[in-house]
């Protein structure tokens, strides 16, 4: 998938120091809603191991990791996932970050709205949906411009790195 000079593809093993550095960059931003990559990225040895994982859950179809790549410099501007698929309904869970130095240019707006249609071409999703937290106005935006609807709250739903409980307001899309 292409837009102005991005390109959106499946991140692989051959990104391994582009992601580390991506994700060491922007460690504070993501720490409180992305846990998950925040922990088990510390270091370098670390981020071989996640990817590694990734690359099986890939195989597995359980999980799909896609970065959007800066054509100019072939450095990593932001990432996109799939996650807690259902291919049952089907449907799945959506998660977006973009690095600092890449926000609050439209970017990321282009390339989510690109990657929904990607997913229900694609994958065949009849649902894709996002929870984020009310003080992200960033995601919420981003959401919206994409055609997502707020469909609740989910009470206590989610545990931060600081180890807090939150709600999250839950957005879905449907094709």
């Amino acid at each position: 998938m292409t837009f102005d000079n991005f390109t959106i593809r499946l991140l692989n093993i051959e990104d391994l120091d582009a992601y580390f550095h991506l994700v060491e960059r922007n460690r504070e931003r993501l720490a409180d809603f992305f846990t998950g990559t925040v922990s088990k990225t510390k270091t370098f040895e670390d981020t071989q191991g996640f990817l590694l994982d990734i690359v099986q859950r890939i195989k597995d179809k359980t999980y799909f990791p896609y970065i959007i790549l800066d054509g100019s410099n072939q450095r990593i501007a932001g990432f996109m996932d799939l996650k807690n698929i259902d291919w049952n309904i089907p449907k799945s869970e959506m998660g977006l970050y973009i690095d600092k130095d890449y926000a609050n240019q439209g970017i990321s707006t282009k390339s989510f709205s690109l990657f929904c249609d990607f997913c229900f071409t694609e994958y065949k999703f009849q649902k894709l949906f996002l929870r984020t937290h009310h003080n992200n106005t960033f995601a919420r935006r981003v959401a919206e411009k994409c055609g997502f609807e707020i469909e609740g709250t989910i009470r206590r739903d989610y545990k931060t790195t600081s180890g807090e409980v939150v709600d999250l307001i839950y957005y879905g899309r449907i094709n």
